[in-house]
């Protein structure tokens, strides 16, 4: 320790709070889970010091309707003198650790806070009886920094198809990742649901997982009317589960307040690097329509720069929202995909609150990290349609250089090939992704991605039964041609 920097960031207190209360009028509202989750965290530190000296309180924007929620937070938890942030929707998770660490290595602050959290359980609870979950009301206050995002995520030729939903463009990513891999449909959907039911045996190894059940492939993989098909060959068992009430807290320090307020060396979890992608392109126009570049190098930076290598890593929380996100880790990353994927059980089952999954995900990280002290931990982040990425690596031990972040959004524009996206288009074109939606029970439209012969990109749909019924078979139909007209295929 006598070589670090007295600056040095160091995350001393990490907690998961969540609650399964049915009567929603009993049970707690996000705001309140969120304090209950930074109390939990100062108390793991084993200093309460740390709120009440807390420079800064980051909070995601969650499905709740609270203006400045950290506010909120702040005054529960007795952090008088903290400056607000809201991270709005669209901004990497990850992006407000690095702020806080960040800001801890520049000395601008001493302690930051990190918290998030949601209760849609809760308001599901209150929507089946007839009534509505009561929040807080807060309208105008002004948080005192709002972090936004930099663009759009998806092109009005895709939205014109009936996409709209993350779960149909990420449907697509699939189709196009496995074309490219070679696998077939069956091979496919056989690996994503052993995959899965992977995820759920790891999180009912987990306290703050959601689902304490395992779940078998086969009944990952088949809709039925308990795991509703979304968008083939997405049934709802690949969806992140978002009717969680979870919140979670982690608290920053610098190295010398550590010391100074005597946490235990036991307890420091030290970030050891950390990169992000900002660079947003829409789903149709990626060339590598399976692929993400972001994370190539946002993944390769991270280990270059902590001296590592993806090979040495055992504890790993890759991204979960879908399974394409995690099948494109793997592809840019290297991964042969063996070993556990998840720390958490994935965010099918051990949840995924809308904007908070990746602090949930850190907390439970730095507590393996706790009992396994020999070990790297690596968190990615996405946002949007896998439109930015973020990769976070973390141990007990410093290592030998200084934490250190680095944006890649130039090399990742650099390297992004990108196809002019159009609409209306007439003529013959060669599918590059597809999906069918589903409405309720039934398959309601084929949706697909299409080359075009001069080198652009079109998106358009079909609601032709035969067409439907042969893009749910397990017959590969990237690479086939289809007539477009009027925004429809046949």
């Amino acid at each position: 320790m006598a070589d670090l920097h007295p600056h040095t960031p160091v995350l001393v207190g990490v907690a998961a709070v969540q609650q399964k209360e049915p009567d929603f009028e009993r049970a707690l509202e996000p705001v309140d889970l969120m304090a209950r989750a930074l109390q939990a965290a100062a108390e793991d530190a084993g200093s309460l010091a740390l709120l009440q000296r807390a420079d800064e309180i980051q909070v995601p924007k969650g499905m709740w309707h609270y203006s400045d929620p950290a506010r909120l937070v702040a005054d529960k938890v007795g952090a008088v003198n903290a400056r607000t942030v809201l991270a709005e929707i669209g901004v990497l998770q990850q992006s407000m650790m690095t702020r806080a660490c960040q800001a801890i290595q520049s000395g601008e602050a001493d302690i930051m806070l990190v918290v998030g959290g949601e209760a849609k359980y809760r308001g599901l609870c209150a929507a089946k009886a007839g009534a509505e979950a009561k929040e807080t009301e807060q309208t105008d206050a002004v948080p005192d920094e709002t972090l936004l995002p930099d663009d759009e995520i998806w092109d009005i030729v895709e939205s014109a198809t009936g996409l709209g939903m993350p779960v149909g463009f990420y449907a697509i990513i699939d189709s196009a990742l496995r074309f490219r891999q070679g696998l077939s449909v069956d091979q496919h959907r056989d690996q994503m649901a052993a995959m899965y039911q992977r995820f759920s045996e790891v999180a009912t190894r987990n306290p703050d997982a959601w689902s304490d059940t395992a779940v078998a492939a086969e009944d990952i993989r088949e809709g039925s009317p308990r795991n509703r098909m979304l968008a083939f060959p997405y049934t709802k068992l690949h969806n992140s589960q978002w009717n969680v009430d979870q919140a979670a807290g982690l608290v920053f320090c610098s190295l010398q307040t550590a010391q100074s307020l005597g946490i235990p060396r036991e307890k420091w979890l030290f970030p050891r690097a950390s990169t992000e992608s900002n660079f947003m392109s829409v789903v149709t126009a990626r060339k590598d329509l399976g692929g993400s570049p972001g994370f190539r190098l946002a993944g390769q930076r991270a280990m270059d720069m902590a001296g590592i290598d993806f090979d040495d890593i055992t504890l790993r929380e890759l991204y979960s929202c879908f399974p394409s996100a995690v099948r494109v880790q793997l592809e840019e990353f290297g991964m042969q995909g063996d070993g556990d994927l998840t720390v958490m059980g994935g965010m099918t089952f051990g949840g995924g609150p809308l904007n908070n999954f990746v602090l949930q995900a850190t907390v439970r990280m730095g507590q393996l990290l706790r009992d396994q002290p020999s070990e790297v931990g690596l968190v990615t982040s996405v946002s949007g349609m896998l439109t930015k990425q973020a990769c976070a690596l973390w141990s007990t031990d410093p290592g030998d250089a200084q934490w250190a972040f680095e944006d890649v959004s130039d090399a990742v524009r650099a390297e992004c090939e990108l196809c002019e996206v159009v609409g209306e288009v007439t003529g013959p074109c060669r599918v590059a992704g597809y999906t069918v939606l589903y409405q309720g029970d039934e398959p309601w439209r084929a949706v697909a991605v299409f080359d075009m012969p001069d080198g652009r990109r079109t998106a358009a749909y079909s609601e032709a039964p035969a067409i439907i019924a042969d893009m749910l078979s397990s017959t590969e139909c990237c690479g086939r041609e289809y007539v477009l007209a009027k925004g429809q295929f046949s």
